[in-house]
């Protein structure tokens, strides 16, 4: 990776609908990167101050708001068992996990859910299928998505910050931060939900 390269990447015209592609590609695809490229953004924002963080933060929020959105309209107009892979044993708990948390608190699972792909993508779809109310939906997902912009933004621009060794060193350093935080996140909500199975 070179350091002139990222430079000029990240003051070129592409580099934020770039990043709008992949955040609306991970409401879909969970091995898209869509936080470890918010991540890098960030810490490229702050090495090269290029794009800036603020529009790194509002591109990333309303890609993430609008794959949620698109989503809950799949989930609302075609259900969550219309297609094979819906009907698999895994999707299947995960979708009756999203049906369970926002059957009791709404917006927790939403914002709970934003910062773990894959039950992002079953509650998102769960919400439409279920008919949760479409402006309240769309409240909550802004926020919730406003938030996670700026937590995954601020964490690479944080390790750009303090961390020696230029615009490279930054970008490397903070995606793997960025993915060992939401490894991390994933493996203690999945012993949380196994321990609360067995109870």
């Amino acid at each position: 990776m070179d350091g002139a390269f990222l430079d000029a990447f990240a003051a070129g015209p592409w580099a934020l609908p770039l990043l709008f592609l992949l955040v609306l590609g991970d409401a879909f695809l969970v091995v898209v990167p869509g936080e470890a490229a918010v991540t890098a953004y960030g810490a490229l924002a702050v090495s090269t101050g290029s794009p800036p963080l603020a529009a790194v933060i509002a591109v990333a929020a309303a890609a993430a708001a609008c794959g949620d959105v698109a989503c809950y309209t799949i989930g609302r107009r075609v259900g969550i068992d219309r297609w094979r892979w819906m009907r698999t044993r895994r999707v299947q708990a995960a979708i009756g996990w999203a049906r369970d948390r926002l059957h009791r608190s709404t917006a927790t699972a939403l914002f709970t859910a934003r910062f773990i792909p894959f039950a992002r993508l079953a509650v998102n779809l769960t919400a439409g299928a279920t008919r949760v109310p479409a402006p309240r939906y769309v409240a909550m997902v802004a926020v919730a998505a406003t938030v996670w912009a700026a937590y995954q933004a601020l964490l690479g621009a944080l390790v750009a910050s303090v961390l020696p060794g230029g615009t490279v060193t930054a970008v490397i350093v903070s995606i793997a931060v960025g993915l060992i935080t939401g490894f991390a996140v994933d493996a203690a909500l999945a012993a949380r939900r196994r321990r609360a199975g067995r109870s």
